[in-house]
């Protein structure tokens, strides 16, 4: 079971959980899992059960663009949600290479530290301290995760451009329906294997 607030944490702002709830649930992690279980007669298990982030992180930031692609986070507050969620991962890469490649900090005051995470994450996003906290403890234990979820996302998107630029989209979005079908039933594999499943 998904829940996306802290312990702790009694109140939100709804306005940024529907992106939240595409990544999480359909088309994102749900949908992703629950084919891996469906093609589970022609994937092994390391297929079925691997989690590699840039592949499965990836995909659930390809679903939330997706989903606005498609019309369905046209709400303003919807919209902004999106957004929020994708200024704070961007802080979150910032920080990761920061503090886990030990890079000079933006205002040249010496290398990150674990130590300057909280206020970082602070400055860049708008969330509630819980969140803040909850975010800033998560990454700081698992070094190149946050650049695996972007470069992952980026990945999937320029294999649907080079993907659809070969075999169309379709009036009615039916190749891409099949672009999706295709490639989540491949399993969670590395994207180098992915676009060498799709497109030779």
């Amino acid at each position: 079971m998904w829940w996306s607030v802290p312990e702790g944490v009694t109140q939100f702002q709804t306005w940024r959980e529907l992106t939240t709830v595409y990544h999480e649930g359909v088309p994102g992690h749900h949908l992703q899992c629950g084919l891996a279980v469906h093609h589970r007669a022609t994937l092994n298990a390391w297929r079925r059960e691997n989690w590699n982030s840039g592949h499965g992180e990836g995909w659930a930031l390809y679903a939330e663009r997706l989903m606005e692609e498609l019309g369905y986070l046209d709400d303003p507050a919807d919209r902004l949600g999106m957004l929020d969620g994708q200024r704070m991962r961007a802080a979150r890469v910032v920080i990761d290479l920061g503090v886990h490649l030990g890079l000079p900090k933006p205002d040249g005051t010496g290398t990150w530290t674990g130590d300057d995470v909280l206020p970082f994450l602070s400055q860049h996003v708008s969330m509630d301290e819980g969140f803040v906290r909850f975010e800033a403890n998560r990454y700081l234990g698992w070094p190149g995760q946050a650049p695996s979820y972007k470069v992952g996302q980026r990945l999937w998107e320029q294999l649907r451009d080079d993907w659809t630029a070969r075999h169309g989209t379709g009036v009615d979005g039916s190749g891409l329906k099949r672009f999706h079908a295709e490639a989540l039933a491949v399993g969670g594999v590395g994207m180098g294997t992915l676009r060498d499943v799709l497109l030779t």
